[in-house]
């Protein structure tokens, strides 16, 4: 009714504004309870934590670039940048004039008197491709001497390559010392002939800028022959004179250099493997090998493939040569070595004799190591050496340091005077042992293969790979020597003389191999 809407219209103006303020307290009290007035943390702790992680989420969306910047300042909150997979492992190579590398293997006719070395060269160093003639590929007839275009070839490929040399841990002098010299080691040629790539090289990469850095001692190459090719003492044509003094030479010295054999009493040169037949070009190959070695017979006892060596009076290969052939029912097997049957430079014919024997006998030949050595291991069979220095002074990065595990140690000086029967003491080691050497030497043989150039393992560290991680922790101890002021002996303090025991052992206490490398004069 009219008069009814008349009362009514009074009333609300006045009373729709005390409700609003009154609703709107309430909601408001409501809120700072919740808000302020509840103790969080006494609630159980998935509630808390989901508190916590909002306001994570909510800040990490309001950040302060004042205080972001102060907290890296101080430390607080700093992440440190994730490590890039080839820091501390880029390596950088010279770009040598031909010169020094790819017109030696041009000119393979005239790089030895004895071998056709083209042969050997094809394949970037591999030599020719035997195909499965082994029931797997990756075999090649591989020389002992050509480990430096392999090398080369291999670390071409090596994924931390860089160009900017400010950036390298390593830089890689990619010089065929091995294939300079070995083409006048014989023939007369005099000594001025001999040295002449040597001090070639050694005025060209001192000029460099890289050398300047650390006066080349993050420098590291490879010489294919053993050390005592590069070692002669003297500046006399005589017939005593022999190699040129590439090792000897100032800044060589400063650098690492690799070796297929290095000397005990030297503190830069390091040994490792001669390249053997098998290059694998991925895992599976590796490891199929090593189940067939696994799975291999072994009829005979030991072995040796070598010959005498009757000009040479500290020689114990006569006596080996006779225990041998005089071994009760054929418990060992001889590979005579002559120039005139050439059987030795049939891999077939190596492998064969190691693939069948339980131990291979190691004596040193014409200097302390073996390629032989590297061709037993690649055929499962545990080697025998005579001398420390054949072995465990020498692959120091690639053999293990607990010799006793995979190889066995007659002193030579033993077998020179009749005192030690060699088939007697293999016989004598258990057959449960000989397994667990046989398993060892069988785990090795990755460590000690060159993989083919042109392809890449996916898990397997071979030797190459071993090589690099030895350079690049060899040149980072000398870096940070440098770095500490200890730039009088930048490698360590002590005797040459007594290089194999520190390399070897990290001490220079007396040892019982002491004999082993004592020389009449120093």
């Amino acid at each position: 009714m009219p008069k009814n809407n008349n009362m009514e219209n009074p009333i609300a103006p006045r009373w729709f504004p005390s409700k609003f303020w009154f609703v709107f307290f309430v909601m408001f009290l409501f809120w700072y309870v919740l808000i302020y007035g509840l103790d969080w943390f006494s609630f159980p702790r998935t509630s808390l934590l989901s508190k916590q992680e909002t306001i994570i989420s909510i800040e990490s969306f309001n950040v302060d670039p004042v205080n972001t910047n102060k907290n890296r300042e101080s430390g607080v909150h700093h992440q440190k940048p994730r490590k890039k997979p080839c820091d501390g492992r880029y390596v950088y190579v010279h770009d040598l004039p031909s010169r020094f590398n790819e017109d030696l293997v041009r000119d393979c006719k005239v790089l030895s008197r004895w071998v056709d070395m083209c042969e050997y060269l094809v394949n970037m160093g591999m030599g020719h491709d035997l195909g499965d003639s082994f029931h797997e590929k990756g075999w090649f007839s591989t020389n002992q001497f050509s480990l430096e275009p392999l090398f080369h070839a291999r670390i071409k490929r090596y994924e931390c390559l860089t160009n900017d040399s400010s950036e390298a841990s390593a830089v890689f002098v990619p010089y065929y010392a091995g294939l300079d010299v070995g083409r006048y080691l014989w023939g007369g040629f005099n000594v001025s002939v001999r040295d002449s790539g040597a001090l070639d090289l050694a005025e060209w990469v001192r000029g460099r800028p890289e050398w300047a850095v650390m006066d080349g001692r993050d420098h590291f190459m490879v010489a294919g022959r053993i050390t005592w090719d590069f070692r002669r003492l003297d500046d006399d044509d005589g017939e005593s004179s022999w190699g040129n003094k590439l090792m000897l030479l100032p800044e060589v010295r400063n650098m690492t250099v690799l070796t297929i054999e290095s000397s005990p009493w030297s503190k830069n040169d390091f040994a490792i493997p001669y390249p053997s037949y098998f290059h694998p070009s991925n895992d599976r190959q590796v490891t199929r090998w090593q189940d067939r070695m696994r799975r291999q017979r072994r009829r005979t006892l030991f072995s040796f493939a070598g010959g005498p060596r009757p000009n040479m009076e500290e020689s114990i290969r006569g006596q080996i040569i006779r225990q041998c052939l005089g071994s009760t029912r054929g418990k060992c097997k001889l590979l005579e070595c002559k120039p005139e049957n050439k059987k030795c430079d049939n891999p077939f014919n190596l492998m064969k004799l190691f693939q069948n024997s339980v131990f291979c006998l190691e004596p040193p030949g014409d200097s302390f190591t073996r390629r032989s050595t590297f061709d037993a291991i690649l055929a499962g069979c545990i080697p025998v050496f005579f001398t420390p220095a054949s072995a465990y002074v020498q692959y120091i990065w690639h053999l293990p340091r607990n010799h006793t595990r995979y190889s066995v140690l007659i002193p030579e000086g033993d077998v020179k005077e009749n005192k030690a029967n060699i088939e007697k003491i293999l016989s004598q080691i258990s057959k449960s042992r000989v397994a667990e050497m046989r398993e060892e030497v069988i785990r090795m043989i990755p460590r000690v293969v060159y993989a083919d150039p042109g392809e890449k393992m996916e898990k397997i560290k071979d030797a190459f790979d071993l090589v690099v991680e030895g350079v690049l922790d060899r040149v980072e101890k000398v870096r940070k020597e440098t770095s500490e002021g200890k730039k009088k002996d930048w490698s360590v303090d002590f005797d040459e003389e007594n290089s194999w025991k520190y390399y070897a052992f990290g001490s220079l206490e007396k040892h019982e191999w002491d004999h082993f490398f004592r020389r009449s004069s120093n």
